[in-house]
This record gives C-alpha cells, structure tokens and sequence, in this order.
C-alpha cells in the first residue's frame, strides 16, 4: 500500500512540474522538462516585431501563429535558429507552424512582420511550446527506489507528456478559430451598421430635399402689378 501511495505521490509531482512552474527562484522556465506559452500581441501598421526563446540543448522547439483580426488577415512569419539562419523563411500567409529539435540549443528568434501593411495593424496569436523528453530520466532513481518497472512507467510518462502536448496544440488551434471567427463576426456586423445607418442618413437627406424642391414648385409668389377688384 506505500508503494503505491509513494508512487501516486511521484506521479503527482511529475505533472505538477510539467504544468505548473516554480516561483522560488521566479520563473525558472529553462529548467522545466516542458513549457507552453500563449500570448496575443499587437504588430502596429509597417512594423516588425521578434520575440525570443531559449531551447535547451536535444528540446524541441515548437511555435505556431495566427492572426485574429485586421487588414487583409495575413501577416509575415520567419523563424531563426540560435546560429541566426533562417530556418523558416518569411512567408505573408493567415497561420503558420514550425517544429525543430535543437543540438545545441541557444535563443530561437521568432518575428512577426507587418511592413506590408501601411494602413491596418494585426492581431496576433503566438504559440511556443519547449519539451526535454530527456528530463523523465531523472525520475527513475525515484522509482528504482519503490522496485518498479522503471523503462515501461518512464515510457508511459513519456506517451502521456506527447499526448498532452498535441492536446494542448490542437486547443490552441480550436481557440485561435473561434477567436478569429468571432472578430470577422464583430467586423461585419460593425460593417453592415455603418453602411446601413449611412444609406439611412442619405435617404433622409434625399427625402428632405425633394420635399423642399417640391415645396418650391407650388409656392407661387404675388405679382405687384396685380390690383384687388371689390
């Protein structure tokens, strides 16, 4: 019965890591066997923004992005490696996604360009994920410990850890559609507001008008020559 609660225990411990970072030193991101990030940001009109990621040597490196709303829906999306080669070209799409597992790990440079658009900034969601597959190791001598199957427990660790990570994928991607959904909702419903209280204006303007000229068809002036006969 302890070795099963001492099990539970380790389990829970595992996932918490994964999931929940620590705060005793800040945000020690770089030591945790995986890491998801989720962020919205605002490229302005004719900017270029890049935002940074360290991967630890042997992690995979994982980033997607969409845009949400403005302009045309699409913007440009580059990925460099830490040796600075552009592992992932700029292309002007709606989304993208790249995948790397790195060597030697370093700073990975993901940017988002918006310099095609002059008039319309960009919504824009931005999704990174870090996972050390390797890291599961260190939890064997835990288990050794409890006298455990500890290659068949490590590789379901490792099965679980996988199948979170394409959960968590596929949930970005459903989030990021009805999120994009909604805002073409919003902008259309904002556009069929205008135009029609605009249409409204013009047709009371008209109607207006054409009341007046009217008016002044049948608006017949006295002459001054004319004399009242009794």
């Amino acid at each position: 019965m302890s070795h099963h609660v001492q099990l539970g225990s380790v389990l829970l411990g595992v996932l918490a890591l994964v999931l929940i970072a620590p705060l005793a030193d800040g945000y020690a991101y770089e030591n945790l066997p995986a890491v998801a990030m989720d962020y919205k940001v605002h490229i302005d009109a004719g900017k270029e923004d890049c935002y940074f990621q360290y991967v630890n040597p042997g992690a995979t490196f994982y980033v997607s992005f969409q845009v949400l709303r403005g302009g045309d829906g699409k913007a440009g999306f580059a990925v460099r490696n830490p040796e600075g080669v552009i592992v992932y070209p700029y292309q002007w799409r709606t989304n993208a996604d790249y995948q790397d597992q790195s060597q030697n790990g370093g700073y990975y440079s993901v940017c988002i360009d918006n310099q095609f658009s002059r008039f319309a900034a960009k919504l824009v969601s931005l999704y990174i994920t870090v996972i050390r597959y390797d890291q599961w190791q260190k939890y064997t001598q835990e288990l050794e410990e409890l006298n455990l199957s500890v290659e068949n427990f490590t590789n379901t660790i490792t099965n679980v850890e996988k199948n979170i990570n394409e959960m968590l994928v596929t949930q970005y991607w459903s989030r990021n559609r009805e999120a994009r959904d909604l805002n073409l909702l919003l902008d259309n419903n904002s556009y069929v507001q205008t135009w029609s209280i605009a249409q409204v204006l013009v047709i009371t303007l008209t109607t207006m008008v054409q009341v007046y000229f009217v008016r002044k068809l049948f608006d017949v002036k006295p002459s001054g020559h004319s004399k009242t006969r009794i």
